[in-house]
């Protein structure tokens, strides 16, 4: 009682400083000093509920209400006592909309009067000391905006989510900004499959110069006439080759914008291959280290004192005549957020970070930074073209390209961004070539690639769907919920997501379009910039939508995809089959079902599926009995799933594994086969007697590391062995032996 009391007196006359993250905690209460404490809320301490009905008051005037998120009892509770008992409490959270709503919690939940709002870009000691010299209430159209966002999200996604339960499978969602990128990409999907490839021929000669200087000519069509190819191939290696005309032109290359959101997860992908999400990790951990600027910014502005010192660095570092102020315009309509690009807080640190990730990301963030305020980089581009002497009948003419960088400029920032440099021998006009080799190769012309992530986001961006803080979230949520499968670097959508986009496409189509979802986004920025009324857009959004959602309650459920290919019949009863959709994507079952279960793969082959076991389901007396087959093995439910959920818990239908290895742990019971959340593992048969569980399959046989101890005499054999063909070896869980 005595140490709470002095420890109040102690705080009485500091302020209190709450920002989101604790990894911030050290370095700002570092630069504050003695007369400040810092605490973290770590992230939200509210949020909606998860039940729809009780988290927003529509008819109330889309009034939300709050919870407190779980877990975060003793991070409130924390808060309210250091609050009542300090002088002054500041919130730092994160300077962006969704930064404001926290502080707005803070206050709402810890009941405030005079709490006071401070925002900085960057955790550097004149920030901090500069944002507690102006601090500010909490401004209600930023929060409002998110509140509105926040709102808009979870009616869309519940409604939309809810339709497709009951019209397609359940399991399955839909949102106000996911669903708008899955339609981009299954539209460039749609063009791939429908795709008609032409064949032609890309021809290439490999001539020399007099002096014997070897270099390849490209011919500047691409014919698709056979015939044509053939006469070229005939005419090029009877005739003489010769320079027709050789074009040399300077280039100016301009530097990139500094780092937005958007153009560093795609330059990151791109260069480091990295996933947005990882990226957005890996800089939040930056900016907390105090080694970069905020990072969700659709910001190129840089700051007139950051601008002064990168630009003296460059004086210092490449010379004075390399340096030159630059200001870029923002392209996005209304740039929020941040005000400032992507930048690093000192433009003397070329290296920094812990990790190796770390270190790779700041120097793309510094390269990039010191990069845009240089002069440009100018390039020399080479253009021969060359064709023949006494043809019988003209051929098109053949040209190679070359360039190379004459001053380097800004590319000796960000060196990477130069290329390859191709440079020809020098040439003029009606010098004579020697050919070498006259090849035509034949080829088809290829459909649109299909987007990366990086190429994704770019588009995303370009058509102003989402904003800096939602792309690695979108990304995220398309792919957990399995609408889309990543192979490399590549999206490539699941027919679970084909199926689900079709269907929000024919009948919604006006609210997942590119228009709709940008003048929301709009519409959303103006709440923040106080120009419309949080209640008058959510409703003038909502009432008609959600007209158009029960409307749509008279539609069929989606059962039948269409009918199967000719000729792939049930493998069961002969007869016709359709194309359904599972949890695994599109199979074939038989138009008879549940008359008949006859099962295909959609590649034709037949596989084996729910079995009737001729028992009706106990819970709903309604439904068969059915085995199922699961991620933890087969068993028996009811068919009615999901109205009914019952599984009959004394089934037994999995066969026991036996390892033929006895427990070394009780000595008692065989290691078996078993199957988890993390896949097959292998454990004791006197479970729960016996809880030992190991991750390979054991051998019977000791390690080296453990067979040392046992002959030592020592009678516990290790709890995690490192070694992985060992029977203690458990990546899992730390065992410990009787």
């Amino acid at each position: 009682m005595i140490l709470i009391e002095s420890m109040s007196v102690a705080m009485k006359n500091k302020t209190l400083v709450i920002v989101e993250s604790p990894t911030k905690i050290k370095k700002l209460e570092a630069y504050l000093g003695d007369d400040y404490i810092v605490l973290a809320s770590v992230g939200h301490i509210r949020d909606l509920p998860k039940s729809n009905k009780v988290a927003i008051d529509i008819d109330g005037g889309f009034v939300p209400h709050y919870e407190i998120v779980p877990g975060k009892d003793k991070v409130v509770r924390e808060l309210k006592e250091a609050a009542k008992v300090v002088k002054e409490v500041l919130l730092a959270t994160d300077p962006d909309r969704e930064g404001e709503a926290i502080a707005w919690h803070i206050v709402e939940v810890l009941g405030l009067k005079n709490a006071k709002r401070i925002v900085f870009h960057e955790i550097t000691e004149s920030a901090i000391q500069e944002a507690v010299k102006h601090p500010r209430p909490i401004d209600e159209n930023l929060r409002q905006a998110q509140e509105a966002r926040r709102i808009l999200d979870r009616l869309v996604g519940y409604d939309l989510s809810g339709l497709i339960w009951k019209k397609v499978r359940y399991g399955l969602s839909a949102g106000r900004v996911q669903s708008p990128a899955l339609r981009i990409i299954m539209e460039r999907e749609r063009e791939i499959r429908a795709f008609i490839p032409e064949t032609f021929w890309r021809l290439t000669a490999d001539v020399a110069t007099a002096k014997k200087e070897p270099f390849t000519l490209t011919c500047s069509e691409e014919p698709r006439d056979k015939e044509l190819v053939d006469r070229i191939l005939k005419e090029g290696k009877m005739n003489d080759w010769y320079v027709l005309e050789v074009k040399e032109t300077q280039v100016a290359r301009t530097p990139k914008t500094p780092f937005t959101t958007s153009t560093l997860q795609q330059s990151a992908s791109t260069r480091l291959g990295l996933s947005p999400s990882r990226t957005m990790q890996i800089a939040q951990k930056l900016y907390e280290a105090g080694l970069i600027s905020y990072m969700r910014t659709d910001s190129t502005n840089l700051a007139q004192e950051a601008q002064k010192e990168i630009l003296a660095m460059i004086e210092k570092t490449y010379g004075k005549e390399k340096a030159m102020a630059r200001t870029y315009k923002t392209k996005s309509k209304n740039a929020q957020e941040a005000h400032e690009a992507i930048r690093p807080t000192s433009a003397s640190k070329k290296k920094a970070g812990l990790t190796p990730e770390q270190q790779s990301l700041y120097a793309l963030i510094w390269e990039r930074t010191i990069a845009s305020q240089m002069i440009d980089a100018t390039t020399l581009r080479t253009k021969i073209v060359a064709n023949i002497e006494g043809a019988k009948q003209p051929i098109p003419d053949f040209h190679a390209n070359g360039s190379r960088i004459i001053a380097k400029g800004w590319l000796e920032a960000d060196p990477d961004a130069a290329g390859e440099e191709v440079t020809l021998p020098k040439v003029s006009s009606g010098d004579k070539l020697i050919l070498k080799q006259l090849d035509a190769l034949e080829k088809q012309t290829e459909p649109l690639p299909r987007y990366t992530e990086a190429g994704l986001i770019k588009e995303l961006d370009k058509r102003d769907i989402g904003r800096p803080s939602t792309y690695a979230s979108i990304l995220r949520t398309i792919t957990t919920r399995g609408y889309v499968n990543k192979e490399g670097k590549t999206l490539i959508p699941t027919d679970t997501g084909d199926v689900v986009s079709s269907f929000l496409e024919q009948h919604f189509a006006k609210y997942i379009s590119d228009t709709f979802t940008a003048e929301i986004e709009q519409k959303l920025d103006d709440i923040a910039l106080g120009k419309r009324k949080y209640a008058k857009t959510l409703k003038e959004f909502y009432d008609p939508f959600k007209k158009d959602v029960k409307s749509k309650d008279k539609i069929e459920k989606i059962t039948n995809l269409g009918e199967a290919p000719m000729g792939l019949l049930c493998p069961k009863c002969g007869g016709n089959m359709i194309i359904k959709l599972g949890k695994n994507g599109k199979f074939l079952s038989c138009a008879k079902f549940p008359d008949c279960d006859g099962l295909r793969g959609i590649d034709g082959q037949e596989i084996e599926g729910p079995r009737l076991t001729g028992e009706k389901c106990p819970d709903c007396e309604k439904g068969d009995l059915i085995e199922r087959e699961g991620k933890f093995g087969r068993f028996i439910a009811c068919a009615n799933y999901p109205k009914c959920k019952y599984i009959k818990k004394d089934a037994n239908l999995n066969p026991v594994t036996s390892s033929g290895v006895k427990c070394n742990i009780c000595n008692e019971g065989d290691m078996i086969e078993r199957r988890g959340r993390f896949g097959i593992f292998w454990s004791c048969s006197n479970y729960p007697k016996c809880k030992h569980a190991i991750k390979a399959k054991p051998t019977g046989k000791l390690c080296p590391m453990c067979q040392a101890l046992m002959m030592e005499g020592t009678k516990t054999i290790p709890e995690r062995c490192s070694k992985k063909e060992c029977p203690n070896h458990n990546p899992h869980k730390l065992n410990k032996p009787k």
